[in-house]
């Protein structure tokens, strides 16, 4: 006999679990669409505990850090994205012909539409 080792949320608790996630990311959005930077440091400070004096890296910066990665950190950098530019360009896709996943190699020229018989 099976035995549940742990069982999902039901659809209501995932409901109302979206909805507090939507009303999250909706109050942080605004509060960074009112407040530009001061809000976008703000939310720094709050959730990484890093407040900088800018958020633009010189060159030394940017390779100091790139320093600390391994080629495998790298290679997963990379990977995830190709992945979202993939997902990106997809979406865009499918938004701009109607719903049809056209292949972005083809994607230049829109699908012809036959004549309704």
């Amino acid at each position: 006999m099976a035995v549940w080792l742990k069982r999902g949320k039901d659809i209501e608790k995932r409901a109302e679990a979206n909805r507090q996630v939507r009303a999250t990311v909706e109050t942080i959005l605004g509060d960074v669409e009112k407040g530009g930077d001061a809000a976008v440091l703000a939310l720094s400070k709050k959730f990484d505990g890093w407040e900088p004096k800018d958020f633009r890296l010189s060159p030394n910066e940017i390779d100091a850090c790139m320093g600390q990665l391994s080629d495998q950190d790298l290679t997963d950098i990379a990977f995830a994205q190709t992945q979202v530019r993939n997902f990106a360009e997809a979406n865009i896709r499918m938004r701009r012909y109607g719903g049809r996943n056209i292949a972005y190699a083809t994607a230049a020229a829109p699908p012809a539409v036959e004549a309704a018989q």
